[in-house]
């Protein structure tokens, strides 16, 4: 009975891991993911247009990491940002979810892939 249960525990686990993933998104890629009209320096320039200074709290220099998926159908998803001042953190990424122009997708073999992007922001308070 032992040896049946763990055939099949072999055999489901293989099985499950032998899928190919669909969630998978790369940090490298043949063809990169690129932003239409006018690339990442209007890509920049549109999360600045979104931000809003007053709603972050802080002084000096503040800094973060955006980070998201491009899908395969170049809308971005899993907006998550990096970084030691929480509310500069949250303003990122309500900026940056206000951009609904779609992105050229990364591609591997000439077919679209998820894409993990990064992007560093920063603010001066000075």
């Amino acid at each position: 009975m032992k040896k049946l249960v763990l055939l099949l525990t072999l055999l489901i686990s293989g099985f499950v891991f032998s899928q190919e993933s669909t969630k998978d998104a790369y940090a490298i890629t043949e063809q990169m993911a690129e932003f239409p009209d006018g690339g990442l320096q209007n890509f920049r320039k549109m999360i600045a247009d979104n931000f809003r200074e007053k709603k972050v709290r802080g002084q000096g220099k503040e800094s973060c990491e955006l980070q998201f998926v491009i899908e395969r159908d170049g809308s971005i998803t899993d907006i998550k940002a990096i970084g030691t001042n929480e509310s500069f953190n949250k303003e990122a990424i309500r900026a940056l979810s206000k951009i609904k122009t779609k992105w050229v997708p990364a591609k591997i073999d000439n077919q679209p892939v998820r894409y993990r992007y990064r992007v560093p922001l920063n603010l001066d308070f000075n």
